[in-house]
């Protein structure tokens, strides 16, 4: 439900939508409200990119309600579609022209002038490259000139699908930190499809993790964690598997796994500080050897794992 005093950006309530015998979306339910990063999570096929484009206007659901702004799309597409910026996963453009020139032929389409292209080319950080032929341009350099597309309309809701995919680590921290930017400063809302848990740990407030067109889990990363009964993990591996002892009695454990192909055992528990001396005491005991032993906090990477029964990319 939405905050008091907070009409949400977007609202889908029990939203179904099938091709042919795929059911692509099983009764989702979705909420982003002002000033919110969200992040759509879940493997191909999640029904991630379905749920984006009946968002987008692109598709009509076969039953449930959307409204973005809170207006139907139907009738309402011209006023809504200047509310909106979109940015895909990879975008196409003339290599023989600038990207100034990219951006002039953009803001065409809504009026806008010189003085807008240059606040783009600062908001992105292409004011060096602004005569630059598209051709030139890395790939991490192409991905903020159709993010600065995508801004040029000043959108409240922006939608970015997996916009940082292929890039170099320090081209994707750069995307970030425009994003992190336009929060903060334009009060823009997002709605982000991604694959790296990164990403959505440093972007977004509300996670919404899909699979096989339902909403698994969603709420902060926060939530999630507090929700999964099992904020901490241990992790080592192990040269004999035969010898490993049963960790299932203890009441802080919460969930164990074992890797056949790396021998590497994971232990979900409550408290480290008080399982770890237990666990290494039972494996002394059982003359069990183990190598390479961490503590860490669970992840949005666990979290997935342990919902869907694999990784993300898998």
């Amino acid at each position: 439900m939405a905050k008091i005093g907070f009409e949400p950006i977007v609202s889908a309530k029990n939203i179904f939508k099938s091709f042919k015998t795929v059911k692509a979306l099983n009764g989702v339910d979705l909420e982003i409200l002002p000033v919110e990063y969200t992040a759509l999570l879940g493997p191909n096929g999640a029904g991630k990119t379905t749920l984006v484009e009946i968002i987008e206007g692109i598709q009509n659901p076969d039953s449930g309600e959307i409204k973005i702004f809170g207006k139907h799309w139907k009738g309402n597409k011209d006023e809504l579609y200047d509310k909106i910026g979109l940015s895909f996963q990879e975008t196409r453009f003339e290599d023989k022209i600038t990207t100034k020139e990219t951006l002039k032929m953009f803001a065409s389409f809504y009026g806008l002038g010189n003085k807008r292209i240059d606040e783009i080319l600062n908001i992105v950080n292409l004011e060096e490259k602004s005569k630059s032929y598209v051709v030139n341009l890395s790939g991490g350099q192409r991905q903020k000139l159709a993010l600065g597309i995508a801004l040029l309309n000043n959108p409240k809701l922006l939608i970015l699908d997996e916009p940082t995919t292929g890039l170099d680590p320090t081209a994707r921290r750069e995307i970030w930190s425009i994003l992190h930017s336009l929060k903060k400063e334009q009060g823009t809302s997002m709605i982000l499809t991604t694959h790296y848990m990164e990403e959505a740990e440093n972007l977004c407030d509300k996670i919404i993790i899909l699979d096989n067109g339902k909403v698994l889990s969603k709420g902060t990363l926060k939530e999630l964690i507090s929700d999964s009964d099992s904020g901490e993990i241990i992790e080592f591996k192990v040269s004999d598997k035969n010898k490993l002892p049963d960790f299932s009695g203890y009441n802080d454990v919460r969930n164990i796994n074992f890797d056949e192909s790396t021998n590497l055992v994971t232990i979900n528990i409550v408290n480290t500080s008080i399982v770890l001396p237990e666990i290494i005491n039972l494996l002394n005991n059982a003359n069990c050897e183990i190598s390479e032993l961490r503590c860490r906090y669970v992840t949005l990477d666990d979290l997935f794992i342990k919902m869907t029964g694999r990784k993300l990319t898998d």
